[in-house]
């Protein structure tokens, strides 16, 4: 072989090798990040409301510093409910209101159901996030003349969080989208004995 194929030999194997790196590298990100959503949701996992992302702005100051949101909306208020279905399924119950409310349950790989206020019954909205095994659980252990309002929804991943999102159209009603987004209700939902003996 003459050195020049020699060289362009070796080029084309160093693109071939760097074109491989850099494709594994921007993969791996979202994996090996420790500042994703799901870590910043899970700061808040403790709480049993919705920890508050985005507040809106109801007087003449300026915005509150703890958006980590991407230039969120301006009349959008946000909160995060974290979740580990390890420690049991967990419920999300939100009433509704004048406001448009929305819930979103994100996963691992992103947002897997999506829900509106839209679908309340008498004006509550209760989601069941659950494993396959508790979804089972729950539906041997159902009374068949009980009516559930609950929309179960299985979730592919044990950890997640849910988006809860209240828009207020006009600047009045900013203070009630902040009260909305703290008025939703995350917590792990303990079976009938368990509730019982604590």
């Amino acid at each position: 072989m003459t050195p020049r194929g020699r060289f362009l030999l070796a080029t084309l194997a160093g693109l071939v090798l760097a074109g491989l790196v850099h494709i594994g590298v921007v993969l791996l990100i979202p994996r090996l990040s420790e500042t994703d959503a799901l870590s910043r949701a899970r700061t808040g996992e403790g709480l049993d409301h919705a920890m508050p992302v985005y507040t809106l702005v109801t007087g003449d100051g300026p915005a509150p510093p703890e958006a980590w949101l991407p230039i969120p909306d301006p009349a959008v208020a946000v909160g995060i409910c974290a979740y580990d279905l390890a420690d049991g399924p967990m419920r999300v119950s939100a009433r509704t209101g004048p406001l448009m409310l929305s819930l979103a349950v994100h996963g691992r790989r992103g947002a897997f159901y999506a829900v509106t206020d839209q679908a309340a019954v008498r004006g509550a909205l209760d989601l069941v996030v659950l494993t396959r095994a508790q979804y089972d659980e729950a539906l041997a252990n159902a009374d068949e003349n009980d009516v559930s309002r609950d929309v179960r929804i299985v979730a592919p991943d044990l950890r997640g969080y849910v988006v809860v999102r209240v828009i207020a159209a006009l600047p009045s009603q900013r203070p009630a989208a902040n009260t909305a987004v703290q008025a939703v209700s995350c917590t792990v939902d303990l079976p009938a004995e368990d509730k019982a003996g604590g």
